[in-house]
């Protein structure tokens, strides 16, 4: 449902029931956060498991006896060889190199797929994808067909356990299950997140996303489970150094400055970028961690020092509450990315020490 301010998820009246603070977020009216508060949401999904409401986010899907050869045209990874239910992750890019969009590309089965793309991007994403579609393949927006229900946390699996057959769960990350249930709803079950977390994504039709939400919250009540907002998903995935569209990429930014190398596959023959990233090698910048050190919270947008050389930008940053301190990711050039390195954040006009540090900051234990 459509207002002056945004779109209406299927499950904004439940967020409004249980005193959710609604703001505008990718053309979508959602929770920022609850009356428990992010930090204590951010904290659920550490130590236990929160429930978010992800419905903004896009599908497309890509179907046709050419839909692999529009993959391995549109997309910087190779999907050439993959099973029923695999899910892969990969940049978009445009033809100078940088970034249209992230997203994640399920098969369904032979010939079908299934892509999740990042909501601001979705109408940006399907013009950009039917614009340069190859051959015997067909492209449709199926955003209105599905509501995105994202599990998160080490008690993810206990919980859903309660509404579902453990046998019907996906056991690798990145992998799916299609056409199963969660407490009597038909359901796409995602290994998937956007958190560090072990957790899943459920993928179901909107007329079912209410009953499902308070499903999962009451079957969750004796393990800790908390409804999610905005917020904490941003520290969370920043915890994490999972990156974030328009923050660590964008259509200016190469994947490889964006340390997301390991998803584009230059032995591919073609894919629309591929002779840019070429020209742009080597690469004088990549994604950096920051631990702040001196006192002060980096924020994104923020000039990065050594002594009096400005060595690069800041893309995300937040006092990470799990951590206990204040971490950033930044575009730092190459001879400044050691680890140890001593550096400077121009915060508000006064310089913050930070160390260069490895990501991610946080990492699960499996």
């Amino acid at each position: 449902m459509a207002t002056e301010t945004g779109y209406k998820t299927p499950l904004y009246d439940v967020h409004t029931a249980l005193g959710g603070k609604i703001v505008p977020f990718a053309g979508y009216l959602l929770p920022v956060q609850y009356p428990a508060g992010l930090i204590k949401e951010h904290m659920a999904v550490r130590t236990s498991c929160g429930l978010f409401d992800v419905s903004h986010m896009g599908e497309i899907l890509l179907t046709g006896p050419d839909a692999v050869r529009n993959l391995n045209h549109l997309l910087t990874n190779d999907y050439t060889h993959m099973e029923n239910g695999q899910a892969r992750y990969s940049p978009m890019c445009n033809e100078d190199g940088g970034v249209v969009d992230d997203l994640i590309v399920y098969k369904q089965e032979e010939n079908r797929y299934l892509l999740v793309v990042n909501a601001a991007n979705k109408d940006k994403d399907f013009s950009w994808i039917t614009t340069h579609l190859l051959g015997n393949a067909e492209a449709q927006d199926a955003s209105a067909r599905f509501a995105q229900l994202a599990l998160q946390g080490p008690k993810a699996e206990a919980l859903l356990s309660r509404l579902a057959d453990p046998k019907d769960f996906p056991v690798k990350y990145y992998t799916a299950r299609f056409d199963k249930t969660v407490g009597g709803v038909p359901c796409i079950i995602s290994r998937t997140g956007y958190t560090g977390e072990d957790g899943f994504e459920l993928y179901l039709a909107p007329e079912d996303a209410p009953c499902l939400w308070n499903q999962i919250m009451d079957a969750g009540e004796d393990l800790g489970l908390l409804p999610c907002g905005l917020g904490a998903r941003d520290t969370l995935r920043l915890e994490a150094a999972m990156p974030l569209y328009g923050h660590e990429m964008n259509d200016v930014i190469s994947p490889k400055e964006a340390g997301l190398g390991m998803f584009v596959k230059m032995d591919q023959e073609d894919f629309i970028g591929k002779a840019a990233l070429l020209k742009r090698e080597p690469l004088t910048r990549r994604r950096t961690g920051l631990k702040a050190i001196g006192r002060g919270i980096i924020r994104e947008g923020q000039d990065v020092w050594y002594q009096d050389q400005k060595v690069g930008v800041t893309t995300s940053g937040t006092h990470c509450p799990y951590l206990g301190y204040p971490a950033a990711m930044a575009l730092i050039d190459l001879p400044f990315r050691e680890p140890g390195t001593q550096l400077e954040v121009d915060v508000r006009g006064r310089r913050v020490a930070a160390q260069v540090v490895p990501l991610p900051f946080y990492k699960r234990n499996r």
